[in-house]
Parts: structure tokens; sequence; C-alpha cells
């Protein structure tokens, strides 16, 4: 899902790239917007790689503490069977 967002993200700033480009402007003019739209377009991908280390900070939290819940259960269960024998 993350890979499909960042390709038409891709495409969409590709897009008004080639568009600014062959638009009938200055070049002054022209320059100013594919700086401006480039800013844009880092902030974007800032904010959806942000997202994406987010996401992956929690799941790796979340199986952090998943496996220290399952060693745990183990460790009562050969304590117990121990304890039987």
């Amino acid at each position: 899902m993350k890979t499909s967002a960042l390709g038409i993200l891709a495409g969409v700033a590709t897009g008004v790239l080639l568009g600014v480009l062959f638009a009938p402007d200055k070049g002054s003019k022209t320059r100013n917007k594919i700086k401006a739209k480039s800013l844009e377009a880092k902030e974007s991908l800032k904010g959806e790689f942000d997202s994406f280390l987010d996401t992956v900070s929690k799941t790796y939290e979340t199986i952090i503490q998943n496996g220290e819940e399952i060693l745990e259960k183990g460790k009562r269960k050969m304590d117990k069977n121990i304890d039987y024998k």
C-alpha cells in the first residue's frame, strides 16, 4: 500500500514538473515554479516517510511485546511441568 502511494506521488510530481517545464513562461518564473513544487513534493514525501517509520516502529514494539509474553507463558508452562514430575 505504501509503495503504491509513493509511486502515485512520484508520478504526480513528475507530471507537474513536466507541465511546468513545457509551460510558456519566462525562465526565471519557470525556475521559481519548479523550486516551489519541489519543496512541496519534498515536504509531502517527508510526511509519508515519517508516517511509514512510525508504523514500522509501532509494529516492531508490538512484535517485541508479544514475543516477551509468549516467552513468559512458555516459562510458566515449563515450571508447571517440572513441578509435577
